[in-house]
């Protein structure tokens, strides 16, 4: 079965499909999705490679129309759905380690998710123990506070001294700026633009995201949705995932890899500090050629 236009375009954007035809991931290579519950049940997910690490959150629902549960089966069939599915589908031979953190989003399907910073920090704990070596967070921070948020803070350091990469969306506030999330020097924070690699007008952007981030398509990608229909959204929720799956393609590949070597390939190769707001536009060919060079 082909793909369908919608992915397939966001993916040749960014070489993403000659990197998907080297690898479709590898089982050791677990990927953290703290998200939404996510149905595994859909007959389009790879589910012997998905894993709950707890039930959904009291409260949440099984009917196709709860946002959190759409979201969370959306974002994890750009990452872990069967190839030749309507979803872009990186990274099924991948572990899909699932922690539901939200019941529910706005109404615009472009919203990031939000969850509190102390939810949020417990989920990468959680999710770091289990052996996840990247985190997909689609997730913003409800009600952040003027200060650091330090539990946050901490639960990211762990990641970084664990080698387990962080893959965050900027948000889609159109604003300027950062958060607790996107600000913090280990993690990979996400823009979004469209097809043509031009930012999207609702993508935040800012100096971390400039000097530390990568931007991939956010616009109209479609994925699997609860009702047997495909979903189409936009936004950095649903660009982060295609970040994401090409850290979990470079390291399947390059299992001897380590995060640093992982990291610096997907944003660019670059060591040092970006003057810029918007990042550099996600190339997952240039990111392998470059692991391939130090592996020659």
């Amino acid at each position: 079965m082909e793909r369908q236009s919608l992915p397939s375009s966001a993916l040749r954007t960014v070489s993403l499909l000659e990197l998907m035809e080297v690898t479709a991931g590898r089982s050791e290579v677990a990927v953290g999705l703290i998200d939404g519950p996510v149905a595994v049940d859909h007959p389009d997910l790879a589910t012997e490679k998905i894993r709950n690490l707890r039930a959904p959150l009291a409260g949440g629902s099984n009917e196709t129309n709860d946002p959190a549960r759409t979201h969370g089966t959306y974002v994890a069939g750009i990452l872990s759905a069967r190839r030749g599915s309507a979803a872009p589908a990186i990274c099924p031979d991948c572990t899909l380690l699932v922690r539901p953190i939200f019941l529910r989003s706005a109404r615009d399907s472009g919203e990031v998710l939000s969850a509190t910073s102390d939810e949020l920090a417990d989920a990468i704990v959680e999710c770091i123990n289990a052996g996840a070596k990247i985190l997909n967070l689609s997730v913003a921070i409800m009600q952040p506070s003027p200060n650091r948020e330090q539990k946050l803070e901490e639960a990211l350091n762990h990641a970084a001294r664990r080698g387990t990469l962080v893959v965050a969306a900027a948000g889609n506030q159109g604003t300027v700026g950062g958060s607790a999330i996107t600000q913090h020097p280990w993690v990979i924070a996400v823009a979004a633009c469209d097809d043509e690699g031009r930012p999207m007008s609702t993508t935040n952007l800012g100096s971390s995201i400039g000097q530390r981030g990568v931007m991939a398509p956010g616009n109209a990608i479609t994925s699997l949705g609860l009702e047997g229909q495909p979903v189409t959204s936009s936004g950095t929720s649903a660009a982060t995932p295609l970040v994401t799956g090409t850290a979990a393609l470079l390291w399947s590949a390059f299992p001897a890899a380590d995060a640093v070597q992982v990291r610096l390939a997907v944003t660019e190769g670059r060591s040092t500090l970006r003057r810029r707001i918007v990042p550099p536009l996600l190339n997952a060919r240039a990111a392998y050629e470059r692991i391939t060079t130090e592996y020659a």
